[in-house]
Parts: structure tokens; C-alpha cells; sequence
């Protein structure tokens, strides 16, 4: 694949298609500098986003958590989503939306003055995690922590809460490994870097409470899979050291899907019978 600056395509900009190559920002454009910044990605699946609505309507609640209000509504969004991928002949695709503040009069911290823009593109991706959906990926345990709530609002799905994921991801991949997975500010068990996480033991699914994580939209629809099927899910505080005692693992997001876990750090997991079902169950669910 050529870089992601360099394809034919059309990309969706402030209200219009334009060529892939023309997308472009000024370099003094304000979450370049101050990660002023929100966006949402989803999949297509069939000609049918799943969830997009949802992924639109949470696109909107992060640009006010972060005091940046985005000038298009709900239908608008779903409007230009369809747009980009006519546009581009797909049928099944990676969409990203994009919201970010841009260049204008304020160049500095304040950019109340600075329009908010949005762009939406849309590509075809595989699976992100490659053959780890069948194996189970390996992950390290990332020496950063996510933050307090009071300290970022933690539930946007904003540019700036993904600095420490680039940082601990390079690292992982350094040593042999798909990913890595967070602790909390307090050390609890939080998340991967872009995808929740499940552990199974004894038949029943354990899950970190999402009071300092983003509760995705396919944590969401999981733990419905699991509940549907008379699973006992809990949504607690886990300590690191549970994680020997639990049988199975998987992450889940709308990049990762629902994705095995082979082994965090010392601890490995079978990819077993209920990991395959939730997994084999979306697989099912975003086509309907």
C-alpha cells in the first residue's frame, strides 16, 4: 500500500469531496500544535457501517466534552460518511471522522476564534491486529498509565489521550509483541492501546470498569452478546495479579473487532470455546 498521503480517492473536507492528494491543513492548523482534536473510527461492513449513528452521536458529545462544538449535526455526519464511501466504490472499509479545530486568528493555547473543521475518510483495512485473530496476540504491559478523569475528560475519544498509545505500542512492537496493555492511575487493569479488554475464568467474563477508559461501542455490544447468552458479566476493578488466574482473553474495538490475547506480559491464555463464539458471534452481527 502507498502512504496514506499519496492514493486516488476522494476525501470529505468542510462539506465537500475533494481528491485524496488536495486534503490538506496548514501547518499552523491548532491540533497540530495543542491536539485540539476528536474522531471517531468505524467499519463498514457490506455497504452498512455498523453502529453509525451511535459513532456519530459520540463524535459530537467529545467535541463538547472538549469545548470544541462541531459544526455539523448527526445527519450530516451520516451524510457525508455515505458520500466518501460511493465515492470511493466501498463496500467494506476502515471509516475515520475527524474533527479538529484549524488554523485562524488564535495561535496559542485559546482558539476559541479558530473554525472547527471535519473530515471524513474511508479505506480498505484488514484485520488490525493480522494473524493474532486466529493465535491470539502477544501483548507487553505498557509502562504508562492511563489518567485520572480529573485530569482529561476520559471518556472523548480525543487525539491527545492517544499520545502515551503511539508511545507504549512502538515499544511493544519492539519486542516481539501485537500490543500493549495499560494500567490505571490507581494500577488497576484499563485497557489495551486502542481496544478494551475481557478475561474469562470459570465460565463468567471480567471487565474493567470504564470510569477512567472509554467505554466503546463494541465493549457495549459484547458484554449485550455475553448477557444474551445468560453470561455473568462483571464490570469491576482488576488487580494485575488476578491475571494469572484467568482462563481466556480477548480485546475488542471497532478496529480490533473482537480479537484473542495469547498472553500480557508472563501470563498466557487459551483461545478457547467462549472466545471463539463472542468473536465468531460479531463476525455475524455486523453483517445483519
Amino acid at each position: 500500500m502507498s502512504a496514506y498521503d499519496d492514493r486516488d480517492g476522494q476525501i470529505w473536507m468542510d462539506g465537500m469531496l475533494v481528491p485524496w492528494r488536495d486534503a490538506q491543513v496548514h501547518v499552523l492548523t491548532h491540533a497540530l500544535h495543542y491536539a485540539s482534536s476528536v474522531f471517531e473510527g468505524e467499519r463498514c461492513y457490506d455497504g452498512k457501517v455498523f453502529l453509525s449513528r451511535k459513532h456519530s452521536e459520540r463524535l459530537l458529545k467529545s467535541g463538547e466534552m472538549m469545548d470544541m462544538p462541531i459544526p455539523y449535526s448527526v445527519d450530516e455526519i451520516e451524510a457525508a460518511k455515505r458520500a466518501v464511501l460511493e465515492a470511493n466504490g466501498l463496500d467494506n472499509a476502515y471509516v475515520r471522522v475527524v474533527a479538529f479545530r484549524g488554523a485562524g486568528e488564535d495561535m496559542g493555547v485559546s482558539a476559541a476564534r479558530n473554525k472547527v473543521r471535519m473530515a471524513v475518510t474511508a479505506w480498505a483495512w484488514g484485520d488490525y491486529y493480522g494473524d493474532a485473530k486466529m493465535k491470539g496476540a502477544k501483548l507487553d504491559i505498557a509502562k504508562w498509565k492511563r489518567p485520572s478523569p480529573e485530569t482529561i475528560p476520559t471518556a472523548a475519544k480525543a487525539a491527545g489521550l492517544y499520545m502515551i498509545c503511539t508511545m507504549s505500542k512502538h515499544a511493544a512492537e519492539a519486542k516481539g509483541c501485537s500490543d500493549a496493555m495499560f494500567l490505571d492511575y490507581r494500577g488497576y487493569v484499563a485497557e489495551a492501546t486502542g481496544a478494551n479488554i475481557f478475561f474469562v475464568k470459570d465460565g463468567e467474563v471480567h471487565t474493567p470498569l470504564p470510569d477512567a477508559i472509554l467505554n466503546g461501542l463494541t465493549r457495549q455490544t459484547v458484554i449485550g452478546m455475553l448477557k444474551e447468552r445468560g453470561i455473568t458479566v462483571h464490570e469491576r476493578y482488576i488487580e494485575p495479579s488476578e491475571l494469572e488466574g484467568f482462563e481466556q482473553c480477548w480485546l475488542t474495538g471497532s478496529a480490533a473487532e473482537v480479537t484473542p490475547v495469547g498472553q500480557i506480559g508472563d501470563d498466557t491464555f487459551e483461545v478457547g470455546a467462549l472466545t471463539r463464539e463472542i468473536a465468531e458471534g460479531y463476525e455475524k452481527l455486523v453483517r445483519v
